[in-house]
């Protein structure tokens, strides 16, 4: 059972609800503020994670390649596009109260939680590893922090955060029914390189978090399925012949 994937779900539902129904009761600087520090809780656990890395070419590689795939094919776009239809029916039945953010920084930063929600690689590796050996613990203590980082984000960006729970549970249920066949051909090495790549896209996600830089993090998605590929050819192929 993917008891880890449904509590993770359960948990951003529900802080998403709680949230949007009393998080704008709250002083508009409590928000705010509290947005930066998440921000700088994203990209602390970023850095945490790229310092598992073990082959810094094939990061670096699957990072670049993947982010140029994902801007030539215009993910960031197709993503957008799929949280403006997602926002719109929850928009008229539950209306943002947040009337100082623009509808350009409302969808950026709708966006940038969908990411961080849905292909963080804490995330995509939890599943994984839930998948393969039925060890719960890391999508649930993920479940915690998602908890109060939607809860804030309802407070912001209103009801749609408890709707991003959707995609997440079917993408990390997905990530669980494959499990079974990707694990086996994993190394210690490449799951290492996976969680570092899907560092830099926390720390991404945490520079636009804390509106430091619009780092385009939807676009960085396609790095975390050629992170391990590129993982087990830089050992394999490249490291023998230098």
């Amino acid at each position: 059972m993917p008891i880890g994937v449904i509590i993770n779900a359960l948990s951003v539902a529900a802080g998403g609800v709680i949230g949007a129904l009393f998080g704008h009761k709250l002083p508009e600087k409590f928000n705010s503020e509290l947005t930066k520090i998440f921000g700088v809780c994203s990209m602390g656990m970023g850095v945490s994670s790229i310092g598992l890395m073990k082959n810094m070419p094939a990061v670096i590689f699957a990072v670049i390649i993947g982010t140029a795939f994902g801007l030539a094919v215009n993910l960031g776009g197709m993503i957008n596009c799929g949280a403006v239809c997602m926002e719109k029916p929850v928009g008229k039945l539950f209306p943002n109260k947040n009337k100082s953010m623009s509808r350009e920084e409302y969808m950026s930063m709708l966006v940038t939680i969908i990411v961080l929600f849905c292909a963080s690689g804490t995330g995509i590796y939890g599943a994984l590893d839930s998948g393969m050996s039925g060890d719960h613990t890391i999508l649930i203590s993920k479940s915690i922090l998602d908890f109060f980082t939607a809860m804030i984000f309802g407070g912001t960006l209103g009801m749609v955060i408890a709707v991003v729970a959707i995609p997440q549970c079917v993408i990390f249920l997905i990530i669980f029914a494959a499990a079974k066949f990707i694990f086996p051909l994993t190394t210690p090495d490449m799951i290492a390189d996976f969680k570092a790549c899907g560092g830099f896209l926390l720390l991404a996600t945490g520079f636009r978090i804390a509106k430091i830089h619009d780092f385009p993090v939807a676009d960085m998605i396609p790095a975390m399925v050629l992170v391990m590929p590129a993982s087990w050819f830089w050992v394999n192929m490249i490291v023998p012949v230098l």
